[in-house]
């Protein structure tokens, strides 16, 4: 029977509080805060970063396709998931699916994962809203991802599933479009509530299983207030309902509803019941049960992890800059060259899966790839290393800040790999303040820059938190 095999989530390290909104425009808005990716943050890089966490453990060669949901893609014409697949350190062979345009695309993808196939699903969103508008506040960033299977493996079974289409015109978002537009948000909740109550009752029904059985349910709907009332509608309880995540990460598009599975399964038990219900132009619903092997997962950073990790100190200006929401007086130097795509073909799977050489007579890994060893001058006796995953410290650090940087002072490291090998990178996620030589640091997919509209994506390095709010 199919069902999800390992799970990952990531949110951004930055949380913009709503309050600052406000303060801005001087008009009341929601609490809490939204995550907002950073300037080096797109939709591709969280992928990645929920995708690493999902996979811990997991045999990479197994993996047989790759379905990655988005509404907010790097390019409007241009895959995604040869990038994924390299970071990633997949093979070339694997099949990809690119799902977008609906905010229902990472449940469908869930749904049309092949039973007999290990189908990595990633679903990730960043979105803007406009300023002033309510979905500038309501929209937050993240990415979450599933390995989806079968055998003993499998963590929670996909006892039945549905999905129903209709047709209504709640937000959408055109080609010429900036930004999503909305409806009166009368009109989607009446449609969810009327899809809810015609469809998962009986569904429930079918299945035999009553509300009461359902350890946690967990809702994307138009707004708190159709999640509050779709729940109740069909006899939840409030300690069955899970954090829709509004207050402490937003309404993350396609990532959504996932993240909410990977929450409620950080705290499942063996024989839970789980229901996920996603509403979007129709509703995509599935029913969970828990199987004994959730004890066995090894324990992921997830959303739980993520929450615990953030700082509230962007000023909502960083937001706007960061967003290219206002102009700004360019940085005094030279524009930025479009990166060669002939270069680029060239160190693609180095360069975007980080893999570097070791050399088998002395044993010290080397970055970028080398013919001749640094350390024993050995010549071609080199094999393939990845530096992801690998422990590493700060040997020495610099602050620039003349650099042309979205959020100066760029910050540029000497990182020691603990098992051998040197880079220098940039650091990202960090208070300058909070840099220190010996700190330890972990690498993280990024987007170093986007020019003549390509983007440049390598590997950064944060700081490694186990636990951190500001």
């Amino acid at each position: 029977m199919k069902g999800i095999i390992s799970y990952g989530a990531y949110i951004p390290y930055n949380r913009l509080q709503r309050k600052k909104i406000g303060d801005f425009f001087n008009k009341p808005v929601f609490g809490g805060v939204k995550a907002v990716a950073g300037y080096d943050e797109d939709s591709v890089s969280m992928g990645v970063e929920a995708a690493i966490d999902c996979l811990q453990r997991m045999e990479h060669e197994k993996i047989d396709s790759i379905y990655f949901a988005t509404v907010s893609a790097s390019y409007r014409e241009k895959g995604s998931i040869p990038t994924i697949a390299a970071a990633l350190n997949l093979p070339n062979t694997i099949r990809g699916i690119e799902a977008s345009t609906s905010l229902r695309s990472g449940t469908s993808a869930i749904l049309a994962a092949n039973e007999t196939e290990n189908t990595l699903v990633i679903a990730s969103d960043s979105r803007t809203g406009a300023p002033t508008g309510q979905n500038e506040q309501w929209f937050g960033d993240g990415a979450a991802s599933f390995l989806i299977g079968s055998g003993e493996d499998v963590i929670a079974h996909i006892i039945d599933s549905g999905t129903v289409q209709g047709e209504v015109i709640t937000s959408w978002r055109s080609q010429s479009d900036p930004f999503t537009q909305n409806w009166e948000e009368r009109l989607g909740s009446t449609v969810f509530l009327e899809q809810v109550k015609s469809n998962i009752v009986p569904f429930l029904e079918k299945n035999d299983v009553t509300a009461d059985a359902i350890a946690k349910v967990m809702i994307s709907g138009p707004g708190t207030r159709a999640h509050t009332a779709a729940a109740r509608a069909l006899g939840f309880k409030n300690e069955q309902i899970q954090d829709p995540l509004f207050d402490k990460v937003g309404a993350a598009g396609n990532a959504h509803a996932p993240m909410m599975i990977v929450s409620a399964l950080e705290a499942a038990h063996p024989g839970d019941y789980l229901l996920t219900i996603n509403f979007s132009e129709g509703l995509d619903f599935i029913l969970f049960k828990v199987t004994a092997a959730i004890e066995q997962l090894p324990a992921r950073k997830g959303v739980n992890g993520y929450l615990k990790i953030h700082s509230d100190k962007i000023a909502y200006s960083d937001y706007l800059k960061w967003r290219e929401l206002i102009d700004t007086e360019p940085p005094r130097r030279p524009d930025i060259e479009r990166p060669s795509a002939p270069a680029l073909y060239r160190g693609y799977n180095q360069n975007l899966s980080f893999t570097g050489s070791k050399c088998r007579s002395c044993g010290i890994p080397q970055f970028p790839k080398q013919r001749v060893c640094v350390q024993c001058q050995q010549k071609d006796e080199m094999e393939d290393y990845r530096f992801v995953g690998q422990s590493a410290k700060v040997t020495t650090f610099t602050l620039d800040y003349l650099a042309a940087s979205p959020a100066p002072p760029m910050i540029v490291a000497v990182i020691d790999f603990v098992n051998g090998g040197r880079i220098i990178c940039e650091v990202t996620d960090c208070d300058p303040k909070d840099m220190k030589i010996g700190m330890n640091v972990e690498m993280t997919f990024r987007r170093l820059y986007e020019a003549g509209g390509i983007n440049n994506y390598f590997w950064k390095a944060r700081p490694i938190r186990q636990k951190e709010s500001s």
